[in-house]
């Protein structure tokens, strides 16, 4: 068989025990048997000295075409060519000149004339361009051998349900590897898979535009439209990284100029009240200077400008990605796809295969098994959910232990730095990186034990297409990985040091008092947890997708010739499908992962980008080599995935407009509950009869509560044992309240002041949510969703398919084909025709919907229905 003809390859191990079992021999001999009743021809090829059996799959002409009409393919339609539109071209003319160098080279990639397309239908073959070589081009053969595959039974056994599918046989080492093959090597100039390989995944290539529809054409639409979602996200964050690192740099530069830090830094004469209980002593407010200045980096006036901002770029941003979505989607043909269109998942036929009542898709009209709510439908969604909560109760205990570690290590190090003030000062910064970094790994072992529950639990709730199924795995494992990895940050912004209590009487956990805040706040501790576990999660990824797919690669080759140790090298990996066999498998999930990193990426920059403005510049930086990397893994390391069609990026794009929504709400509150920016501002422009001057002279020693360590509860519960400080009458703490010298009844209250500033707070976060929300609703009724020159073309295009559809048929009742098709001219032709027939014009562009069906199918051939399973 010539390598053109060879559309899907299996593979299986003669040496493997599980392979030459009288069972195994069985189940392949019915299977590849179905398979050429099908009409599949089935080439068997062993490699010489090997112990690896090949059988190659070639569909021919009239199973895609039947096959095309069951899955109802969208085709190109004949002789209707329009103007080349390729979206990534489409700038505006002033950006052209600028933005040249980044646009890709049309000698090498040339653009495609856009053609009309519609619903393939074996009965309206005259609208196609059937004598194109390329008709059916590798991918939709790929897609089309994939899907028999995964129904065909491979068992004489009627009573097992579930005795069918590739994915079962490669389960029980029936099957090794079934797969596609890539089109050519690295190493050979001239196929699809080097000119990617040299122009796409090259590292040298980053800042270059990604040839989306070469990868759309390689690898599918499903692949294709993740990376241009990638690229389009990585685009948008060039302005907000230009941003953060402004108001980064407006930091540095006016740090000596800050009047709290070096307030604080200028107050030896100010003694502070211990950390913890009598181990630890009393310390100089000036040994956190360096503390406080670090804080200033990440919390001063540009922040909150930062923040503001960052709530508009991520209404613009999900608006246009709508837009580009919908132009692109058009463009790949995509945009009117319907998930009922899609078939049933072959296990959820398999477990509803006995249930005797129906449902008739509305789509498509074929008669379904329907899930029985309440014997499996709710119990399997109690069980999930419930599953699905413990984990997260996991998550949070392993916060606590970390609020519990760093409690713990906090008395270690007040304890040591009784003698050495300059310690003290370090001992924040080590404290919060140590404990960041037992998070991180904590995250991860996490992250191992949801992939592995979450697959399960979704497998249980019976979803119908595999896009629900991986909708749902999405929400499940997003849910999960939101707590796993954000937990601790809420914590740091919005519970550390609110609750702490006065030296008289602190609160306590475990029999630890609880953590306080430096006299900065908490600002850089939540700076520092977010910039550990954002940039140290991208440099393991980085390595991780870089070297595990690498290793794993030369392993399966090494594992190969191991096996094989008679058969010489070049000639075991001679053949393209023996060279595909030592790469890695692609799956239906494998893009999962992806698009969590960089969703959960996107979370880091907006729910907390108030605390780390530069936090999208890290994340620009991470996806302009995540990019490539991704694209040389997908080339070199993987097999050809199969390819998929989807609308858009599903419920992603969902999740990130709810990030978007809670990014507002967390930012206004990180600013007016976590910074001292609100009680800068009532300070300054609250109390003109203390402050006349506007000014905050004297802001620090306003946020200083007295204490007198006299009082009986501190002297017998917190003071500190054998202080080196000697005897100290009277220390601060940071807090607003009273003074000890008020009546016994009326200390340590919290004073007017203190409620000026928690309604200020509250204001703030009511004003800055509800401006944010109405200027966002203005973009969203200002930008459409769809283009106007897109809802245009979409227009035109079914005016003109439905006038080509009616001169044709016109045509054909006077005996007369247009184009010169004596098939689509004779409705009676010798061939057999499908009796499920597809219609051409949906609704939105260019196909019909209403499907016929009729008796009398003969057996080689199958309705909707009977393919399924």
């Amino acid at each position: 068989m010539p390598l053109k003809d060879v559309d899907f390859v299996l593979v299986w191990d003669s040496s493997d025990d599980l392979s030459t079992t009288d069972d195994a021999k069985d189940r392949r001999e019915i299977y590849e048997k179905n398979l050429e009743e099908e009409g599949l021809v089935l080439e068997h090829e062993k490699l010489e000295s090997s112990n690896y059996n090949f059988v190659k799959i070639h569909a021919p002409r009239e199973v895609l075409r039947r096959y095309a009409e069951i899955l109802k393919l969208k085709m190109k339609m004949r002789d209707m060519n329009e103007k080349c539109d390729v979206v990534l071209d489409k700038m505006k003319a002033m950006m052209d000149y600028s933005t040249q160098w980044f646009k890709l080279d049309r000698r090498i990639f040339p653009c495609k004339d856009h053609r009309l397309s519609a619903v393939y239908s074996r009965d309206k073959e005259y609208l196609f361009d059937m004598n194109d070589s390329d008709f059916f081009t590798t991918t939709v053969r790929g897609q089309i051998v994939d899907f028999i595959l995964r129904r065909k039974r491979y068992s004489l056994n009627n009573y097992d349900d579930f005795a069918f599918g590739i994915d079962r046989l490669k389960t029980m080492q029936v099957y090794c590897a079934a797969y596609p093959l890539h089109d050519g090597d690295l190493k050979t100039p001239g196929s699809p898979r080097y000119l990617l390989y040299k122009e796409w995944a090259s590292l040298r290539k980053c800042l270059k535009y990604q040839p989306l529809d070469a990868v759309k054409d390689y690898f599918g639409v499903k692949v294709g439209l993740y990376f241009a979602w990638l690229g389009f996200y990585t685009h948008y964050l060039i302005p907000a990284s230009i941003l953060g690192l402004l108001c980064f740099l407006y930091g540095v530069f006016t740090l000596y100029t800050n009047e709290l830090s070096e307030e604080i830094c200028s107050g030896a004469n100010i003694t502070m009240c211990p950390l913890c209980d009598q181990r630890c002593d009393y310390y100089s407010l000036s040994a956190t200077c360096n503390y406080s200045r670090l804080t200033y980096l990440f919390d001063n006036n540009a922040t909150v400008f930062f923040a503001i901002v960052m709530s508009f770029w991520t209404a613009i941003y999900l608006e246009m990605w709508k837009r580009y979505s919908a132009t692109i989607g058009h463009h790949w043909d995509v945009g009117d796809f319907d998930v009922h269109e899609e078939h049933p998942r072959e296990e959820y036929l398999a477990r509803l295969k006995k249930i005797k009542r129906k449902n008739r898709n509305p789509v498509t009209l074929v008669s379904e098994p329907k899930v029985p709510f309440w014997q499996m439908k709710l119990p399997y969604t109690m069980f999930s959910l419930s599953t699905v909560l413990f984990l997260i109760s996991m998550a949070v205990a392993a916060v606590v232990g970390v609020v519990v570690y760093r409690i713990a290590t906090s008395y270690f190090f007040a304890k040591a730095a009784r003698h050495n003030a300059e310690f003290y000062s370090y001992s924040f910064i080590i404290v919060n990186s140590s404990a960041a970094v037992i998070n991180l790994i904590f995250i991860f072992f996490f992250n191992w034990l949801y992939t592995l529950v979450a697959q399960q639990l979704t497998e249980l709730e019976l979803h119908r297409t595999q896009t629900q199924f991986e909708d749902s795995l999405t929400l499940k494992m997003y849910l999960l990985q939101f707590i796993n990895y954000y937990s601790s940050i809420f914590y740091i912004a919005f519970f550390k040091g609110k609750f702490v209590g006065t030296p008289n009487k602190y609160t306590t956990l475990l029999g630890f008092r609880q953590e306080e805040c430096a006299p900065g706040g908490c600002m850089t501790e939540l700076c520092l947890q977010l910039a550990i576990i954002l940039i140290g999660k991208q440099i393991l990824n980085m390595f991780t997708e870089a070297g595990l797919p690498m290793a794993m690669k030369y392993w399966n080759q090494l594992k190969i010739i191991g096996s094989n140790k008679a058969a010489d090298k070049d000639v075991l990996f001679g053949t393209q499908w023996a060279k595909d066999l030592k790469l890695l498998d692609w799956d239906q999930n494998s893009l999962f992962d992806e698009y969590l990193e960089m969703v959960l990426q996107y979370g880091f920059i907006t729910i907390f980008v108030a605390a780390f403005p530069i936090a999208p510049l890290f994340a620009l930086l991470n996806n302009i080599f995540e990019m490539r990397l991704d694209a040389k893994k997908l080339i070199t390391y993987y097999r050809r995935p199969v390819g998929s069609r989807v609308r858009d990026i599903g419920v992603w794009y969902g999740i990130m407009d709810s990030v978007g929504k809670l990014a507002v709400i967390s930012n206004a509150f990180i600013i007016a509950f976590t910074s001292n920016f609100i009680p800068k501002m009532v300070y300054k422009y609250g109390l003109l009869e203390d402050n006349p001057g506007q000014t905050l002279d004297g802001f620090l020693e306003h946020s200083l509560a007295y204490f007198n360590t006299s009082e009986t509860s501190y002297v017998e519960n917190t003071k500190p044992i054998n202080s080196t400080w000697g005897e100290v009458s009277v220390c601060r703490y940071q807090a607003y309240r009273s003074s000890y010298t008020l009546p016994f009844d009326q200390r340590y209250k919290r004073t007017t002041h203190y409620w000026k500033v928690w309604m200020a707070r509250m204001a703030f976060v009511v004003i800055f949510e509800n401006l944010v929300a109405v200027a966002v609703m203005l973009l969203r009724w200002i930008i459409p969703d769809v283009p106007s020159g897109v809802q245009e073309k979409i227009r035109r295009e079914t005016y003109l398919t439905n006038e080509i559809i009616i001169k044709q048929e016109m045509a054909r009742a006077r005996g007369i084909s247009s184009v010169g098709d004596s098939t689509g001219m004779n409705p009676f032709s010798e061939e057999t025709e499908l009796k499920t027939r597809t219609p051409l014009l949906s609704n939105s562009s260019t196909s019909f919907r209403n499907r016929q069906f009729t008796n009398n199918t003969s057996k080689a051939e199958r309705t909707e229905a009977e393919v399924m399973v």
